[in-house]
């Protein structure tokens, strides 16, 4: 094996540190292991040999035939056992450390994919991300197991056997070691033209994955626009091309195995035929012959074992470079270490009247080539009432993603009550935001579980919470009220029902900044006109910022920021903007006789 394999499977070093003591054990198994093994084609030899009266150990000679073929068969006896006893408990405490390395690797992968930020997520597809998170994880067990301590087991074995046979006869030995040499070379050779091909078989298994995984979330469009027979061929090519990649993988696989196999035959062939004349020549034991014979199959058997285990070894090397790749992902976004120190007040009195936000000289692209925030500045007043418009692609949502620190600015600095937003721990500042989203997600679960999420609320506190929110109506009409279930996404509720939990849920985290982008675009005008009311509530004593597409929604507010292209072009009251005849004043006629027109 390559060194840089070694460089790969000693990465796995820090998650194996809590089972040290049961890896210790296993390895030291393998010496009484290999030792069994290889005294019992030394046994059976010695019990031919004693059949013709040719016996070369000591006390066996003193002993009736009867008596001494006795005795070498119950030494064989308890040598099998034996050896199945500790391979038995040497196979178990394998996967035992196996199952718990790849916990704790899936682990740490889930919590680094979960750092990441939206920057990096947007560019890897969740069918890729999915498949390192399971199917490559599960292949790390492999190389623990079938790779570094097969590989030593079998190294092991190689020693113990080479030195028996050495001690036994030094010339059929070292004919038989010499044949060691061309199979060890092309194994190795073989191995970095498989690893090639695995590779491909891993990104060409992530792209089915993810091409899956986008036909199932987009099935309602799939067979709207009668795609499915469009999409399945497409499916079929990415098949195609997968099935391709395999049969790169089976082609070395195949070869490896038939050339130990070829190779075990020839050395076989080899002893017979040397050790045959030796024989006939009176210089070596019929016992001594049938005892290298079988030593020979025992020779090759790690290699043949190693050939046969070839896939799994290099496939899990392959998971653990592109696992490595990930966990080699920089975490962009997190906590500096000059972090606010009981300064940044998360939950303040509630006579005090806190959540100023300020944006100053802000710039931000998704892609260098396409600016989405131009040195944007402004400032909202604690308890002030935004609202932000302008047409699509002006960079209304961008500027929540930043605020609440989804992605990183590049230039200019955000503040919250006179805090850098770098500077205030994440938890914290997300606790303090509230954001209702126009797309909402729901978790797999209860509607209470989705409403608490990480609060420390009571079942009770939600209730009575969610009836000061005039919701109590809605909660009633779900089928076993906060303890309904919901499926993925929340598909069994409507978009507008999504929305009002989506609602309930950041008035649980009680924020003094809210956020809202579209926050009632699904529900029907009975319902949005319920929860207005109560919305009205949530906003007293708190800074929010809403982005809205209908400016019928937004007159009301303190002040309106008209956003182009991610620059403020205009700000002030509707009356104001509408008297000033720009760009809001435009967008309004537009919405004016469209709505006209209906």
């Amino acid at each position: 094996m390559a060194s840089s394999d070694f460089k790969l499977i000693s990465q796995l070093g820090k998650y194996l540190i809590k089972d040290r003591r049961r890896i210790l054990i296993i390895i030291g198994v393998l010496i009484p292991v290999s030792f069994a093994g290889a005294i019992q084609p030394l046994l059976v030899g010695q019990a031919i040999s004693t059949l013709k009266g040719e016996a070369t150990i000591a006390f066996l000679q003193e002993m009736p035939i009867r008596a001494a073929v006795r005795v070498l068969t119950t030494f064989l006896f308890f040598s099998v056992l034996i050896r199945l006893l500790l391979q038995g408990f040497q196979t178990y405490s394998i996967q035992v450390v196996g199952q718990r390395l790849t916990a704790r690797i899936r682990e740490n992968l889930f919590s680094h994919a979960m750092s990441l930020s939206l920057r990096f997520h947007d560019t890897m597809p969740v069918g890729k991300l999915l498949t390192r998170l399971t199917s490559d994880v599960d292949a790390l067990a492999e190389v623990f197991g079938s790779g570094a301590v097969g590989i030593l087991a079998d190294i092991v074995s190689l020693l113990v056997i080479a030195i028996t046979m050495i001690l036994i006869d030094w010339r059929l030995g070292t004919l038989l070691l010499l044949t060691q040499v061309p199979v060890t070379f092309l194994i190795i050779w073989l191995q970095k033209k498989y690893r090639k091909a695995n590779y491909k078989v891993r990104e060409e298994l992530s792209q089915l994955n993810a091409d899956f995984q986008e036909n199932i979330q987009g099935l309602e469009v799939v067979q709207m626009f009668g795609r499915e027979e469009f999409n399945s061929r497409k499916f079929l090519d990415r098949g195609l091309i997968y099935r391709n990649a395999v049969n790169g993988t089976i082609f070395y696989d195949s070869s490896i195995s038939a050339f130990v196999e070829w190779v075990s035959l020839a050395a076989v062939s080899l002893v017979l035929a040397t050790g045959g004349w030796l024989v006939t020549s009176g210089i070596m034991t019929l016992g001594t012959l049938t005892t290298f014979i079988l030593y020979s199959q025992r020779l090759f058997e790690p290699l043949r074992q190693m050939a046969e285990r070839f896939t799994q070894i290099q496939g899990g090397l392959t998971a653990i470079q592109r696992i490595g790749e990930l966990m080699d992902e920089k975490i962009e976004i997190k906590d500096s270490e000059n972090l606010l120190s009981n300064t940044f007040d998360l939950y303040p009195s509630s006579d005090s009247l806190l959540g100023e936000v300020v944006f100053e000289n802000v710039s931000f692209a998704y892609r260098a080539d396409e600016p989405i925030i131009n040195n944007l500045s402004f400032n909202i007043s604690p308890g002030e009432h935004i609202a932000l418009v302008g047409p699509t692609g002006s960079g209304k949502t961008t500027i929540i993603r930043l605020l609440c620190r989804l992605y990183e600015i590049q230039k200019g600095t955000i503040y919250i009550d006179g805090n850098d937003i770098k500077r205030i721990p994440l938890r914290d500042l997300r606790s303090f935001l509230g954001v209702v989203l126009q797309d909402t997600f729901l978790f797999s679960g209860n509607v209470v579980d989705n409403l608490r999420l990480d609060s420390n609320y009571s079942n009770a506190q939600i209730e009575e919470l969610c009836s000061d929110l005039g919701l109590k109506s809605f909660i009633n009409r779900l089928p076993q009220g906060l303890q309904t279930e919901l499926r993925e996404r929340g598909s069994n509720l409507s978009s507008g029902e999504r929305q009002l939990l989506s609602v309930a849920r950041v008035a649980v985290r009680n924020p003094k900044v809210l956020i809202m982008d579209e926050a009632t675009a699904f529900m029907d005008p009975s319902t949005e006109a319920t929860l207005q009311k109560d919305l009205d509530r949530l906003l007293e004593k708190r800074t929010a910022l809403v982005i809205a597409h209908r400016l019928a929604t937004v007159q009301s507010s303190d002040r309106i920021l008209v956003l182009r292209r991610g620059s403020l072009v205009e700000q002030g009251t509707h009356e104001q903007l509408v008297a000033k005849g720009g760009l809001y004043y435009q967008l309004a006629e537009l919405q004016e006789k469209g709505l006209a027109q209906t």
